[in-house]
């Protein structure tokens, strides 16, 4: 096929990967060189960043075997009844172009979803084949994200784990009536139990590891950066405390490396029961910043949510914030003396910051001229803490703690 060709289709499902979160995606300006002079591009088609287990920043190749799908989700641009135009890659052309940009230094790795052709078992097999290609018969050590099909054969999934980095299976809504409601073909239990084959197969390439006897061979790992998921906020009615809830369930239940949070986009031709506008991306923010407290902060949801109002995250402050102006029996906290697991719920502290409080105050008693090389700002913490040389007094429990930080109220315009 003419490399023309190729780019026609690359041009098609790049763009239709993109609604897709779950390759973690770098903030820049837009730039391009094709009406200048200069080189380089951070639009490239199909180049998102990503973030390896070592925490290193990477560009992958983020594109679609294909949008056609015979599924009918309402809120999918891809859906079956869209009439989106349609391409679809041969496996042979996603390893040529994968190896290509690689080769140009544009990529360090490859994501690739697909929607649903055939069955879930021919569309999945799809995708291991580029992954077998490129590891096999190139010897591909770059990174490959794969996307797993729920309802696959679990030998596919297993299959899937021996060749990709990371394999993710959507959920898709948060909640069991939002996806009946907008994808009635999909099930959860199809989902869950797609999402327990990866888990197995990660504990057992584990357990081979720990029981290898010195001599043996190394046992072959299964997806070592581990599985991840998507959810779409602001489709259905969902409040963030369903999304935390299911979010808290995923991450016990299947020991995700990370919950992706999506806000709905709308879509050409959706169905009337779907919102006109796209919710506020600050909301989609506040999750993320939930999320953070569930995972690294030891918050559970039920303390998050002590901050919300009708089950929704405030989008004014963030959420740890928002329990804390509804904890102030908890502070002031003294920086010398409380344990790591206090200090981290203080609003302005995150866990480099207190990982060097902990460790210079074994030095000697930290002061406020101490705090502000430690941290990127003291101001937040000034009505939450105690030092030798500060004490909020009337501070912590003042009236308007909440307007201190809030920002300022912004006039509306009105559209022309």
């Amino acid at each position: 096929m003419s490399a023309k060709a190729i780019l026609e289709k690359l041009a098609v499902l790049a763009d239709a990967a993109k609604y897709d979160a779950s390759c973690a995606s770098s903030g820049t300006v837009k730039r391009d060189s094709t009406e200048t002079k200069g080189i380089g591009s951070t639009e490239g088609m199909g180049i998102c960043h990503s973030y390896a287990p070592d925490g290193r920043c990477i560009s992958l190749l983020k594109i679609l075997l294909t949008n056609f799908c015979i599924y009918d989700c309402r809120f999918c641009i891809n859906r079956a009844s869209s009439n989106v135009e349609r391409a679809r890659f041969s496996p042979q052309e996603v390893v040529r172009l994968t190896l290509d940009f690689y080769k140009r230094n544009y990529i360090e790795g490859l994501f690739l979803s697909s929607g649903i052709i055939r069955s879930e078992d021919y569309t999945m097999e799809q995708l291991v084949e580029v992954a077998r290609i490129l590891r096999e018969e190139h010897r591909f050590q770059g990174y490959i994200h794969l996307k797993t099909i729920a309802g696959a054969d679990p030998g596919l999934i297993a299959l899937a784990g021996l060749y990709a980095d990371r394999l993710s299976t959507n959920v898709e809504l948060p909640t069991e009536a939002g996806l009946s409601s907008f994808a009635p073909e999909k099930k959860p239990e199809t989902i869950r139990k797609t999402m327990a084959s990866v888990r197995i197969g990660a504990d057992d390439a584990i357990d081979a590891a720990k029981s290898r006897l010195i001599g043996k061979a190394r046992p072959p790992r299964f997806a070592p950066a581990g599985q991840s998921t998507q959810m779409i906020v602001g489709a259905d009615a969902a409040r963030d405390d369903d999304i935390l809830k299911t979010a808290s369930n995923l991450y016990s239940g299947y020991q995700l490396r990370r919950v992706y949070y999506s806000a709905y986009s709308p879509i050409p031709d959706a169905s009337s029961d779907l919102p006109p506008v796209r919710p506020p991306l600050m909301r989609e923010h506040r999750l993320y910043q939930a999320d953070w407290l569930l995972r690294f902060y030891g918050f559970e949801r039920a303390e998050i949510m002590e901050g919300a109002s009708g089950g929704m995250l405030d989008l004014t402050i963030d959420p740890k914030l928002a329990w804390a102006l509804q904890r102030r029996e908890a502070f002031p906290v003294d920086i010398n003396r409380a344990p790591r697991e206090l200090l981290l719920r203080v609003p302005g502290l995150g866990t480099r910051a207190v990982d060097r409080i902990v460790a210079a105050r074994r030095l000697g008693k930290l002061g406020l001229g101490d705090l502000a090389k430690l941290t990127a700002s003291v101001k937040k913490l000034l009505p939450f803490i105690v030092t030798p040389d500060w004490r909020p007094g009337k501070l912590t429990d003042s009236a308007d703690l909440r307007a201190r930080f809030a920002p300022p109220p912004e006039q509306l315009a009105l559209a022309l």
